[in-house]
């Protein structure tokens, strides 16, 4: 199967029908020098995101900039509160009281955009499902895997 259609199902199947259009059109992909499947993508030597052995997607902050052109993306992603904004941004979990807004999309264990005034500050792993989300007031939310300042500092490196 094709490289970018692969990648578009994927993206397709994980965050709702019609996200994938907003792919980039010249990406890069490397591959596995074992196994031959897919491991990361990029777009001008930006990564993008990294295909997992299980066949989820672990998408950079950058990317899910990207994706937020597509206005059905939003509903996997999490609003956040100003209090807690640098405390995620410097990779700290996302805690249930300070949840703005809960897209209806999220599951337990899925990759979540973390949003800050419609910008993206960093991805990360749902612990909660959205109704546990907006039902709980205490208790971690969203685990944070990357945030825009380790995006930041890994290219000053």
């Amino acid at each position: 199967m094709d490289s970018v259609l692969k990648l578009k199902y994927t993206i397709d199947a994980l965050f709702g029908i019609g996200i994938s259009r907003c792919l980039p059109k010249n990406v890069k992909f490397t591959y596995s020098k074992r196994t031959g499947r897919i491991q990361h993508v990029y777009e001008n030597d930006a990564l993008l995101c990294t295909l997992r052995t299980d066949g989820g997607l672990a998408i950079t902050p950058y990317f899910a900039q990207l994706l937020m052109k597509n206005n059905k993306f939003k509903e996997n992603c999490v609003e956040i509160d100003d209090e807690s904004k640098p405390f995620v941004e410097e990779g700290s979990s996302v805690f249930c009281s300070h949840v703005k807004w809960c897209g209806k999309n999220i599951l337990i264990g899925s990759d979540v955009p973390v949003l800050h005034k419609e910008k993206v500050i960093a991805v990360g792993k749902a612990v909660l499902s959205s109704n546990m989300i907006k039902s709980m007031k205490r208790g971690a939310a969203i685990k944070i895997r990357d945030s825009l300042k380790s995006a930041v500092q890994g290219e000053g490196m």
